[in-house]
């Protein structure tokens, strides 16, 4: 209990109707390791993580990659807020430490769903020259894409429906748990 009778509400494990289990999720990102490790058998890979929703999916993809030379890097890119849908308004939060200039760079995404967000990221990257930028992302929403983007590794193709779980959040909440949810959905 919060000052003067404030409630907060707190994420519990049993909030949500379960769309793809912990189960599911570590599988499907097992094999997207061995694709894109394939895809880049040598020489350095910069896996950059768009924070915070995708923190638990680049550690758990990079763990599966078998190739030495995997470089993490963060970048903080915000659209969103506390709100369910993307404002439009897109800003860099926190960019990247590193050069990537002639480098293989993979962008790896939580969800993708207008497509906005990832538009402006890759025209920023791009600007730096990497030798090639691909993207990974372990959740797609296509019917809701408003901007055309390519996404070279998908782990889940999903409905129109907001989901929290494996590093998703609402408000900052719900990020904590193992598999993906569908919130608001009994």
């Amino acid at each position: 209990m919060g000052a003067a009778g404030e409630q907060t509400r707190k994420a519990s494990a049993d909030d949500g109707r379960v769309l793809i289990s912990a189960e599911q999720i570590q599988k499907r990102v097992g094999e997207m390791a061995a694709e894109i490790a394939a895809d880049y058998p040598e020489g350095p890979l910069y896996l950059i993580s768009i924070l915070k929703g995708a923190f638990i999916f680049l550690a758990d993809l990079s763990r599966a990659m078998k190739r030495p030379a995997v470089r993490i890097e963060f970048m903080g890119i915000s659209s969103y807020g506390n709100e369910k849908t993307s404002s439009g308004q897109v800003k860099v939060t926190r960019d990247l430490d590193v050069n990537i200039e002639g480098q293989n760079v993979l962008i790896v995404e939580d969800i993708i769903d207008s497509g906005v967000t990832l538009t402006y990221l890759t025209r920023v990257l791009e600007q730096r020259h990497p030798k090639s930028l691909a993207i990974a992302t372990l959740l797609d929403k296509p019917e809701r894409r408003v901007r055309p983007v390519e996404v070279k590794y998908v782990g889940f193709r999903i409905p129109d429906k907001f989901v929290v779980g494996y590093g998703l959040d609402f408000a900052e909440d719900y990020r904590n748990l193992s598999d993906i949810r569908v919130l608001g959905e009994e």
